[in-house]
């Protein structure tokens, strides 16, 4: 199966939920667990060319200028974590079944853990880092959505909002980084970037690349200064819990730490930062975790301690030490979600998570005391377990690893993570299933059914099996190993083990297992210690931090952005003004090398009246109506201008838009006074007239400036006057620059004119349905009515030229390729057909034979072009490439088929729906006075009867 769909299937499965929930909650759950079934299977069709040691790839070429293309890459390590996320994936879906009551929306929650599941599955096997970054702001977004998934719960609204933020904040600071880590490499591609260790190490741009980059790494796996988000991430269901902090989001940041391994570790900068931040998170974690009485908060903070224990083994820089991070990630993913769930079944039969309410389960609950027990044992490092196998390998690791120049640091602080460790797993046991059973219990506790138990039941079969047979997962991690190492180095030849004689790492482990069972005896007095004992709340922290950021930005946009446009006007003009006085003041001015052109009557004429309708305009633009008169006289004097400098494209669209743009604005004069009232004192308009009149004069001088000089820079035009006919198959080189050359501009643009569209009809509702509905229905016309509000000649006239005006759009459109049209012109021109039909006969008349809504037109545009964009992709072209051919059919001549015609086509039906959209918002409005609509205008009204030709005299 390809990368490409392996990836895919969960998104496109997204859609499958929603559409299942009315079919019942068994439907949805067995939708959800095919699509990830399926894309676990299409990864494992890959797995005898990853055992080999082989790099699979996919490759499409996207803005390949841009270093932006779609490129997938499968070695031992997205393997692995691709594996972990589609594996235990499948089991939290079928937790989820069970565990989620009847009144939880099931097909939501699948679609939302569907696109979580993407976005991972996606940020593992991305070769582009630019892919990575956007499946990487994925996660942030639809985990978002699973932790807030129970909207009722404040508490799961805030844990959402925090969690965004934090990781969010990291990864704006991860693309700055992952940015110039491109620019060092010279590419975007992760396998050519693990290529430049030599020069990314050598490069001034390593340490900031290197802090931005793990900023978004720490952020994202809740290490410290940033693990307070991941505690408050509890309050989401139980199976978000033990997906996204067990196996997925939280180990993103350790999956991104371990690819950039080769290139970025073994620096002094690198050791120092990953491996303190890693020891801090490590026993920082696991303290806190000791003294929590919420089961998952204790879970909670356990994972946080165990990811600052995985990022101080990469941290080492070491092979042994990131063969030792590999290794715990696995084990962690087995043990840590077995006991997430467990914690989920407990608070599902007993309705509550508190410890200091349970107790005495092992008897009411066996099944559910076995599974958590031995994950838990397995957390704390007891032998016989995988947990036990990792904890040795990082206890060794850290026993030959000096930081500040301390043997001991290292050590010591690693030895006080695992006794911590220890103590609050031999906690979970020790306070939730032994000791007598209570009479208190919120519900009667009780196993569930094998739907909630079976799931980390098969997760504890794999704790055992790898901690009693660590041979089985040696030949694997080791594999993944060396797609961390990369070149870097070669892998350790160390073997896992049990038994690895009377070394170091054994003593330190004894100390950490006794001293767990000696903070468990004294439990009590060090928690009465630790609740008088002073310090710093993070929540607390982070709310004060945002409500500073939240006053700082309401006080920098009350001062710059409070809604008047002349501020925001004259602070743009005098910076431009400022900026390019200061370039003409400190540059120096070539000599004149053109001489000025003669200027005849006809120029001079042209240029008088564009000067004289501008100054107009601006002394009389109180009155709106004279204001749009010579708004369209400047329109059509630059129209002029056009056809006399050979444009005729942009003579032709400034036309047709000035036809359009008059009608539209005098509808909505029709809503205003005919005169703007003055709210400028004198000294404002005098400020505006000299910052006017000193961007006029700048704008002057730099275009007379470059009208008598040669540009040393050759002009683009050439190009374009070279290949418009070459590399686009047309002759007009403006048509074929808008669809196949500047194709991406033209495309953004249609759907910024469909989206302006778009909220100028919902800005009509909102008048329509709100509180302005009124007034604008009970607002008398300021003049008389004229008495025939459809002249019969205006009528007849629209209805005999509309065809005509249509067929003059479709020969148009045919033309632009090259002659002078396009389908943007075409889209005016045909829209000025449909106005005229507006204008003659009505609106109700006209929008009761309309067939076609108007936003399906434009959402018909935008999809045309677009489609006809990525059509490109399948004959391994970028985006919106164009292609061209000649044929002749007899008798016809040979004629030009391009395939910028579809996008073209696109453009059409995008403007001609965006302005009749725009015509009838305005429309709707503008029949606000109760005044009687003739619906039938030259027609005969059917509700009329005919007269008798008798009775009435004939």
């Amino acid at each position: 199966m390809s990368l490409f769909l392996v990836v895919a299937l969960p998104f496109l499965g997204a859609l499958l939920p929603g559409l299942m929930n009315s079919a019942g909650r068994q439907a949805c759950a067995v939708v959800t667990f095919m699509v990830s079934l399926l894309a676990l299977i299409g990864l494992l069709t890959h797995l005898p060319a990853v055992l080999a040691g082989e790099l699979v790839t996919a490759r499409l070429d996207w803005m390949p200028m841009l270093g932006l293309n779609v490129t997938l890459m499968l070695d031992g390590l997205g393997f692995f974590f691709a594996c972990l996320i589609l594996g235990i994936g499948l089991l939290i879906i079928a937790y989820a079944r069970f565990y989620l009551a009847r009144e939880d929306n099931m097909g939501e929650f699948f679609t939302y853990l569907l696109l979580f599941q993407g976005a991972m599955v996606g940020i593992v096997l991305s070769d582009n880092i630019l892919l990575l970054l956007v499946f990487w702001e994925l996660t942030s977004l639809s985990s978002f959505l699973l932790i807030g998934y129970w909207k009722h719960l404040p508490e799961g609204r805030q844990g959402a909002r925090m969690a965004l933020t934090v990781t969010s904040m990291g990864g704006l600071a991860m693309i700055a980084g992952m940015l110039l880590l491109g620019q060092i490499a010279g590419s975007y591609d992760l396998s050519v970037i693990l290529q430049n260790r030599e020069a990314i190490q050598a490069s001034p741009l390593y340490l900031p690349a290197l802090i931005l980059i793990l900023l978004g790494c720490f952020t994202k796996s809740a290490q410290f200064p940033f693990h307070f988000w991941l505690p408050h991430a509890m309050a989401a269901p139980t199976p978000v819990s033990a997906y996204l902090h067990s196996a997925t989001m939280v180990k993103a940041g350790i999956f991104l730490m371990a690819r950039m391994w080769p290139v970025l570790s073994g620096t002094p900068e690198w050791f120092a930062i990953v491996t303190t931040a890693g020891l801090i998170t490590m026993v920082l974690g696991a303290v806190i975790g000791l003294f929590k009485h919420d089961l998952k908060a204790l879970l909670a903070f356990s994972t946080v301690s165990h990811l600052g224990l995985i990022t101080m083994l990469l941290g080492t820089g070491t092979a042994f030490g990131a063969m030792a991070a590999v290794f715990h990630i696995l084990n962690h993913a087995t043990f840590k979600a077995a006991l997430f769930m467990s914690a989920g079944i407990i608070d599902h039969e007993a309705h509550t998570r508190d410890i200091r309410r349970l107790g005495g389960l092992r008897r009411l609950m066996p099944i559910t005391c076995v599974i958590a027990s031995v994950a838990a044992l397995s957390m704390a490092g007891i032998p016989l377990l995988n947990g036990f196998l990792s904890k040795e390998m990082m206890l060794e690791e850290a026993w030959h690893t000096t930081l500040f120049d301390s043997h001991w640091l290292v050590p010591g602080l690693a030895t006080v993570g695992a006794l911590f460790s220890a103590a609050y797993s031999f906690r979970l046991i020790g306070h939730v299933f032994l000791g007598p059973v209570r009479d208190d219990y919120p519900a009667k506790p009780h196993d569930p059914g094998p739907g909630l138990w079976l799931p980390p039941a098969l997760l504890v079969v794999l704790v055992v099996a790898i901690g009693v047979a660590p041979f089985l997962a040696e030949p694997f991690v080791k594999l993944v190993t060396a797609s961390v190492l990369g070149t870097a180095a070669e892998v350790p030849s160390a073997y896992l083990k049990i038994w690895h004689g009377l070394v170091p790492a054994l003593y330190m482990s004894i100390i950490a297992v006794l001293g767990g069972l000696l903070m468990l005896a004294i439990f009590n007095p060090a928690l009465r210690l630790w609740d008088r004992t002073p310090r710093p709340e993070a929540k607390v922290i982070f709310e004060a931090i945002i409500a500073a950021a939240v006053a700082l930005a309401r006080g920098v946009i009350h001062r710059l952005h409070n809604g008047a446009f002349s501020r925001y006007a004259a602070i743009m003009a005098v910076t431009v003004v400022a900026v390019a006085y200061h370039a003409w003041a400190t540059g120096t001015v070539g000599p004149v090398t053109r001489a000025p052109q003669p200027a005849n009557a006809l120029q001079i004429a042209g240029w008088l009246m564009l000067v004289a309708a501008s100054c107009a305009l601006a002394l009389l633009h109180r009155n709106r109506l004279l204001s749009l008169i010579l708004i369209g006289i400047v329109g059509l004097v630059v129209s002029v201008g056009f056809v006399y400098f050979s444009a005729p494209d942009l003579a032709m669209t400034q036309l047709t838009v000035e036809v359009v743009t008059i009608i539209l604005l005098l509808l909505a004069l029709n809503l205003l006074p005919n005169r703007t009232p003055v709210e400028s004192s004198i000294l404002r308009r005098t400020r505006d007239t000299v910052v006017a009149v000193a961007g006029g004069l700048g704008a002057m001088a730099l275009s007379y400036h470059y009208l008598l000089r040669d540009t040393v820079a050759p002009s683009i035009s050439e190009f374009h006057l070279a290949n418009s006919y070459k590399g686009g198959g047309g002759t007009n080189v403006v048509n074929v620059i808008l669809v196949d050359f500047r194709g991406f501009d033209t495309y953004g643009e249609i759907i910024v004119l469909g989206i302006a569209a778009l909220l100028i009809y919902a800005l009509t509702e909102t008048l329509l349905s709100g509180p302005v509905r009124a007034r604008l229905l009970n607002r008398k016309p300021d003049k008389p009515l004229a008495g025939d509000m459809h002249p019969m000649m205006m009528v007849v006239v629209a209805r005999v030229i509309m065809p005509v005006v249509l067929m003059v759009a479709f020969y148009i459109f045919l033309r632009g390729h090259n002659e002078p049209g396009g389908g943007f012109i075409a889209g005016l021109v045909a829209s000025i057909a449909v106005v005229m039909q507006y204008m003659s006969s009505g609106f109700a008349w006209t929008s009761a034979r309309l067939r076609y809504p108007y936003h399906g037109v434009i959402g018909a545009g935008v999809l045309i072009a677009g489609l006809t964009g990525i059509g490109s992709w399948f004959v391994g072209k970028p985006f919106l490439t164009s292609d061209y051919t000649y044929v002749r059919i007899p008798p016809f001549q040979e004629f030009e088929l391009a395939t910028a015609a579809l996008f073209d086509l696109g453009v059409f039906l995008a403007v001609v729906g965006a302005v009749m959209l725009s015509l009838e918002s305005f429309s709707r409005l503008a029949r606000r006075a109760r005044v009687p609509e003739a619906e039938h205008p030259m027609d005969i009204d059917p509700s009329r009867e005919m007269p008798d030709p008798k009775t009435a005299g004939v």
